[in-house]
């Protein structure tokens, strides 16, 4: 996809972050979550991920506030515990907060009994889930998160959506080389690259989703208009049953096992005034439960350095690492500021002055 800068401005994090901040504290939300809301947010956008960042703030979370239909302070409660494995009830607040707080839960038990697996029940939308699997990385662990979504995708075979994009994250520390974090849906694309564009009048390319008949489409508008999402591999042909089975087993996982709703069950976050009953599960793996944390590290160096000195296809000139480019784009975004879309920035305008809170300063004017 061809990115017209003229249609960017660019903002610095910091500003970007505060500005969601105090959007979000106008809505009721305690500070404390707001900040972890905000952080996830720009997270996205700082890692190139456009269609999970701040475009995403009013009509998934802030529109929901002001309508009543999620909770801004939420009673988190560990409705059971066994071991090293719990499950938290979100009490139909912000995902991003349940998951988080589930996170940080796993890393202390992690730290107790080298695991920890935390399910959450009766949540939301809750970003990006690399956030939630990189917070590991900062304890030497490896950290893993799932989440059921609304149904976007469409099983092998049939022409009606039961599967959300339901995405995976892993991330691995290694020593002298970037970590290791896939961040992944299990439909070819999540919704929000369609959101984008369709956003941007540009036609997706047919492997992408189908229209309500069930038949591959170039146009964002039927994905949306009763159509679907192709799950990971696209249509039967180029085994895109392997990607249904694998959003399956991930709906199983992070709705069935932790009492959420699964499948159709799980709402649409935009029209439907019900708790959507997002399900998530997270894990924080303590390397030195198997081994010396250095050694570890070492291995995974070379680990990384077979795959990125593998003799190049013809044509290529590189072998990226999953979650190499995302860190190369965070680089960049942090120095230059965060590219925001003109659409956004004018939504992000036109709440800043109602609710009377400054615009954050900007790197670049819109033309």
């Amino acid at each position: 996809m061809v990115r017209k800068e003229n249609t960017y401005i660019k903002v610095p994090t910091d500003s970007l972050k505060k500005v969601a901040e105090k959007l979000l504290e106008k809505h009721n939300v305690p500070p404390s979550h707001a900040e972890i809301v905000s952080d996830v947010l720009v997270t996205a956008d700082l890692r190139g991920v456009e269609s999970h960042g701040i475009g995403r703030l009013f009509p998934y979370y802030i529109s929901r506030l002001q309508k009543g239909w999620l909770n801004p302070r939420p009673n988190l409660q560990i409705s059971s515990r066994f071991g090293a494995i719990f499950n938290m009830d979100a009490d139909n607040g912000l995902g991003h907060v349940a998951c988080y707080k589930a996170m940080e839960k796993c890393l202390e038990l992690a730290n107790q009994f080298g695991v920890g697996i935390g399910g959450i029940k009766n949540s939301n939308h809750f970003g990006i889930a690399g956030y939630y699997s990189m917070m590991a990385l900062q304890e030497g662990m490896i950290g893993i998160c799932i989440s059921n979504t609304q149904p976007l995708s469409m099983p092998t075979y049939s022409k009606k959506r039961l599967l959300g994009t339901n995405p995976f994250s892993i991330a691995v520390p290694a020593g002298k080389s970037q970590p290791f974090v896939l961040d992944m849906a299990t439909s070819v694309v999540p919704i929000g690259r369609i959101e984008v564009y369709k956003r941007k009048g540009l036609r997706i390319p047919p492997e992408w989703g189908a229209d309500s008949r069930g038949i591959a489409t170039s146009d964002p508008s039927e994905v949306f208009e009763g159509g679907g999402l192709f799950p990971l591999g696209g249509p039967a042909e180029t085994a895109g049953y392997k990607g249904y089975g694998l959003s399956a087993a991930i709906d199983i996982l992070s709705g069935v096992l932790t009492g959420s709703s699964f499948l159709a069950g799980v709402l649409n976050a935009r029209i439907r005034p019900e708790p959507c009953g997002v399900g998530h599960l997270v894990v924080a793996l303590q390397v030195e439960a198997f081994m010396d944390i250095r050694e570890f590290r070492e291995r995974m160096d070379k680990f990384i350095g077979e795959l990125k000195t593998a003799p190049l296809a013809d044509g290529c000139d590189k072998i990226y690492l999953a979650g190499e480019k995302e860190f190369a784009q965070w680089e960049k975004n942090l120095q230059e500021g965060v590219p925001i879309h003109r659409t956004v920035w004018e939504e992000l305008s036109a709440n800043c002055l109602r609710h009377n809170i400054s615009l954050p300063e900007t790197n670049v004017t819109l033309p």
